[in-house]
């Protein structure tokens, strides 16, 4: 079997270390991200935030209105007079303006539905693109379902605080604005009042916020967690039933479920008494205004000749029944949008905390690649010199420039490869490979052998680049791998897994997906050589059968097949099969390995398998221990010497 080299897991496949979270690292420089893909969008934007003005600014001027309203009723009731045409006037201009609040309202809600979508649009794009260019070694050390969690559980958060929490903070910053102008043109002495209340109410949100800021970033962390570990058990379900684990990993989930819970309770129960705290702090505010505004209209009264009344009366210079009853409005008004903002605290907390999730996956470094040498289509003429073609040749070269003195030289594409005194880490520390020296001429099949961990997949992977070495060097036609462009290094290579992996689709777009632009007739070939096409004639509609869920409604066997099918028209100068045969029965194995001959022609073929018989034919035979080769040699060689690869053959030590 395979080694992989994954992240740390618990006993039973649970998970490692307990999760560690720190607190948001910058959430500053995380707000202004996030606000800059959502300026992508300017256009319709900027007609959000204008009817946004136009909302809050209807609310705002409809409340001065009851000013002139109430003070017009109580001239009416004072004086006895029915005159009712100044107050329906008003009336109707105020339910003018009402209305046109309205009609704003439901624009900008509908405009920022589009808005956020769009948005998000580019958030999942860049983030999938992202991880499209990530390294090996990172999907090596995060599960599949926590990386799933960025893109679920992460983005939705974002959604609903760009929807509703974005929106709502402009619009209350713009009401808060404009109210405290009608309120220092009302009464600046009431509205210093108001300030000591904002004063106070900012501190404690300040003081909730940076605790809840801190749960809301675990609670993600949590999500992810727990996401990766449903991933992973039922993905493995039939081992967990086979083992009958199903009570250890209940266990293990109730941990982690719990972890989860706490830090979602603890976060939302600092972000939930937000509301509360406000709303009681603005009843007393709208108290404590009346009463000293009652105080101001008793003592002063209306008489604009006091001295104190430009402070207490605003433009005016007096503070009437009508001015107080406009003032006491907007203390509410006042309110209310620092309380609405408190109230989406959650959202945006927790929204800060998934899009700096997203960001760090965004920003993860791509997998490096400095190499220079392409792959290019090539015409061989007749004095042998090498020449680039345009077009598709069937003849590859390796194109080489040379930064010394400009020149470009071309080698062809043959399948050599050697490895030179190659020492390899995964994490600094382990040695996997030690001072491992072997070669593999064209056409050639290297079998690698050995037990499981002694470095055999290690080699594929650093032939393959998705690892470079510490120490040596791999050459490939004589260049350096490293020299060679990661791209056209593996599109010059084939490699068939133990563990197959097939994409909802047809059977022929799975097989073609090999060779994209691969005829109709090359796919039949293909699945001819891998020993694929008589089943594939059997299934429901041949090649045009749809396959779901990694290939469920075939057998692991055929799904196996496809696999080899899927190399086979690929048709590359090197092939790399590792344990490729391992689900499959021995009648099958046996018919595979008629049709491969034929695909392996003139190929370096690289075979990993714990099944001795596969490897019988193998120009050399490789055997591993502790990542070193300790026996090289075809078969009759190794059976010869009796050493480690004869007590495999003749069953007096197994693998394992």
């Amino acid at each position: 079997m395979a080694e992989k080299h994954n992240a740390p897991k618990g006993p039973n496949g649970g998970p490692g270390n307990k999760m560690k979270i720190g607190k948001p690292k910058n959430t500053g420089k995380t707000i202004k991200r996030l606000l800059s893909y959502v300026a992508k969008s300017k256009g319709l934007l900027a007609i959000v935030v204008l009817m946004v003005i136009l909302s809050a600014g209807a609310n705002v001027a409809g409340t001065y209105l009851l000013s002139p309203i109430v003070d017009e009723i109580g001239s009416l009731l004072s004086t006895g007079s029915r005159d009712m045409s100044k107050v329906i006037t008003y009336l109707f201009v105020l339910g003018c303006i009402y209305l046109l609040g309205v009609a704003a309202q439901y624009g900008q809600s509908r405009i920022m539905l589009s808005v956020s979508q769009k948005t998000l649009n580019i958030l999942r794009k860049d983030l999938f693109d992202n991880l499209q260019d990530l390294p090996i070694k990172y999907f090596d050390t995060h599960t599949h379902g926590e990386l799933m969690s960025r893109f679920t559980n992460d983005v939705d958060t974002v959604r609903e605080a760009i929807s509703q929490g974005l929106i709502q903070t402009i619009s209350s910053i713009i009401t808060i604005v404009g109210i405290f102008v009608m309120m220092l043109s009302i009464s600046p002495a009431l509205t210093c009042l108001i300030i000591l209340m904002l004063f106070i109410m900012l501190n404690i949100i300040k003081f909730i916020g940076k605790r809840s800021s801190n749960y809301f970033r675990k609670q993600q962390g949590a999500v992810g967690k727990l996401n990766g570990y449903i991933e992973e058990l039922i993905e493995g379900l039939k081992v967990v039933k086979v083992f009958c684990r199903e009570d250890k990993t209940k266990e293990e989930f109730a941990v982690i479920n719990e972890e989860y819970r706490k830090a979602s309770t603890n976060a939302h129960t600092f972000a939930s008494i937000l509301m509360p705290i406000m709303g009681n702090i603005s009843y007393f505010n709208f108290t404590l205004t009346a009463a000293v505004g009652a105080f101001i209209i008793l003592s002063i009264g209306t008489d604009p000749s006091a001295g104190l009344s430009l402070f207490t009366g605003g433009i005016k210079g007096v503070l009437t029944i009508g001015s107080l009853a406009s003032f006491l409005q907007y203390t509410r008004q006042f309110s209310n949008p620092i309380a609405q903002v408190s109230q989406q605290m959650n959202s945006i907390l927790a929204a800060l905390a998934g899009a700096e999730r997203i960001f760090e996956v965004i920003d993860t470094p791509h997998e490096e690649d400095e190499g220079y040498v392409t792959l290019v289509n090539a015409i061989v003429k007749e004095d042998g010199s090498i020449e680039e073609a345009g077009e598709r040749t069937g003849v590859w070269a390796w194109k080489h420039p040379h930064s010394a003195d400009g020149s470009i030289t071309y080698t062809l594409l043959k399948g050599d490869v050697r490895f030179h005194n190659v020492t390899f880490s995964y994490d600094g520390k382990k040695t996997v490979l030690k001072n491992v020296s072997l070669y593999a001429k064209p056409g050639q099949k290297i079998a690698f052998v050995g037990s499981t961990g002694a470095g055999k997949t290690t080699i594929t992977n650093l032939i393959n680049r998705f690892y470079d070495v510490q120490e040596g060097k791999i050459t490939y036609d004589g260049i350096n791998i490293k020299k060679i462009k990661k791209d056209d290094l593996r599109r010059s290579l084939a490699m068939v897994l133990q563990d197959t992996h097939l994409f909802t689709g047809t059977v022929e777009e799975n097989i073609r997906y090999g060779k994209l632009d691969a005829t109709h007739e090359e796919v039949v070939e293909a699945a001819k050589v891998a020993n694929a096409h008589s089943f594939i004639s059997r299934l429901p509609e041949g090649y045009n059968t749809m396959l779901t869920g990694d290939g469920a409604n075939l057998s692991q066997g055929q799904r196996q097949l496809l696999s080899i099918a899927r190399a086979a028209v690929a048709n590359p100068p090197v092939l790399i099969l590792d344990e490729a045969t391992s689900s499959i029965d021995t009648r099958t194995e046996r018919l595979i390995e008629k049709g491969t001959d034929k695909l392996m022609e003139g190929k370096t073929v690289f075979v990993i398998a714990h099944r001795l018989s596969t490897v019988r034919n193998s120009n050399a035979i490789m055997v591993l221990e502790n990542g070193e080769i300790i026996e090289k040699g075809d078969h009759e060689t190794l059976l010869e010497e009796k050493g480690k690869y004869y007590k495999l053959y003749t069953g007096q030590f197994e693998l394992s």
